[in-house]
């Protein structure tokens, strides 16, 4: 099995993949303005922290709800309304002025997360059911290319819009791909094997936690991929750009290009990793996520050497995350899969947000280095961590 034949034999993966290119693009192409727009308003680093965390905690609040939702209703409409949801959104982000109104900014992120989040969970039950083993893996592996393709190419071109025709233009645009995706993917026909459950919403929310205390190794593999939640280095690059980089490259250019230039080390990554890491070998790769993030944190100090090793950090965060992802689905009932991923997302955000408010914490407390380390040193433990599972996966 290979991706040319994986996209040969199942057609929907295809017309998924696609939807999701234009999709991600439009969500990675708002970042930047998000972001520079902050930094115009003259934002302390706490606050563009907390804007940060708005881009996570909705998985963390809303995960038991649409678990059940999605475990009980039609995909195809669900999904769709999702999209628009999102478009609406980020048609309103043009409404936003001034400071005052950052309140009102992290409102429409929150609403435009929820369903993007949702559409991710649903997206991923969906993959679950359509595919086992190592189809499954390559169809995760697909979908963290496009992801981190659509992260630099989104972020890279959106940071040169951005520094040219200003934020404003940068949301038309962005505004303007999600249509496109909504069109795209109304477009698609596929059908799936209906939902059996019927019971109401607080039991099946309940039963999903039942089943997960039930099974301990659910709860072993979802605390596992919570972290690659530490590489949510959205905000450390934002504070960097604002107090360090801002004297060689502009603001916008310099959070363009740090995420664009990590991006392509995450598409990458899989294809130079993914057939050699194994169960009984991911602690390893673990471990080099982690000494990377701590040479990444030595070499901040220039711009330009920094890109260096934030590419050589983004090489093993893709594999990480598929991987442990393939590890949950495999190992879950599918009458469950739908409650158990939106759980797992729900636990891999919450990673994201503390993560994201350690950075804002620390920022006030100490260098940028320092903090950098410390996400570093947590891959070592989490390498411990998985050589004590093992043995129950």
């Amino acid at each position: 099995m290979n991706y040319r034949k994986l996209f040969a034999e199942h057609k929907i993966i295809r017309d998924l993949s696609l939807v999701q290119f234009i999709a991600y693009f439009g969500a990675w192409f708002s970042n930047v303005a998000i972001y520079t727009m902050l930094v115009n308003f003259g934002s302390s680093e706490m606050a563009i922290s907390i804007v940060t965390a708005m881009h996570f905690l909705p998985a963390i609040l809303i995960a038991p709800f649409s678990g059940a939702i999605i475990d009980r209703v039609k995909i195809k409409p669900l999904m769709t309304l999702l999209i628009l949801i999102e478009l609406i959104m980020t048609i309103l982000f043009l409404t936003i002025d001034d400071k005052s109104e950052i309140w009102l900014l992290m409102i429409l992120i929150f609403i435009r997360m929820s369903a993007a989040s949702m559409f991710f969970s649903t997206e991923m039950s969906l993959l679950s059911k359509l595919l086992k083993g190592k189809p499954l893996q390559m169809a995760n592996e697909i979908h963290s290319i496009i992801w981190s393709f659509t992260y630099a190419a989104g972020m890279g071109i959106s940071g040169f819009i951005v520094n040219w025709y200003g934020v404003k233009t940068a949301f038309m645009i962005d505004a303007i791909i999600f249509t496109i995706a909504l069109i795209v993917f109304i477009r698609i026909d596929f059908v799936v094997k209906a939902s059996t459950a019927t019971d109401n919403f607080m039991k099946l929310i309940k039963d999903g936690f039942i089943y997960i205390k039930n099974n301990k190794i659910m709860l072993h593999l979802i605390f596992l991929h919570s972290c690659v939640g530490l590489t949510s280095f959205d905000a450390l690059i934002t504070i960097l750009a604002k107090n360090e980089y801002k004297y060689i490259i502009s603001v916008p250019l310099a959070i363009g290009l740090s995420n664009a230039v990590r991006a392509v080390a995450l598409m990458f990554g899989p294809v130079f990793l993914s057939k050699y890491v194994t169960k009984e070998n991911l602690h390893y790769l673990l471990i080099f996520q982690g000494l990377s993030i701590i040479l990444w944190g030595f070499m901040q100090s220039n711009f330009y050497i920094s890109l260096i090793a934030l590419f050589i950090v983004g090489l093993s965060t893709t594999t990480l995350w598929s991987f442990t992802y393939a590890l949950l689905q495999d190992n879950c009932d599918e009458r469950y899969i739908g409650r158990v991923i939106s759980y797992n997302d729900m636990f891999f955000m919450l990673s994201c947000v503390v993560t994201t408010l350690f950075i804002g914490l620390m920022a006030s407390l100490t260098s940028v280095d320092i903090i950098t380390i410390l996400l570093g040193l947590g891959f070592l433990a989490f390498a411990f961590y998985y050589t004590r599972i093992l043995k129950w996966i």
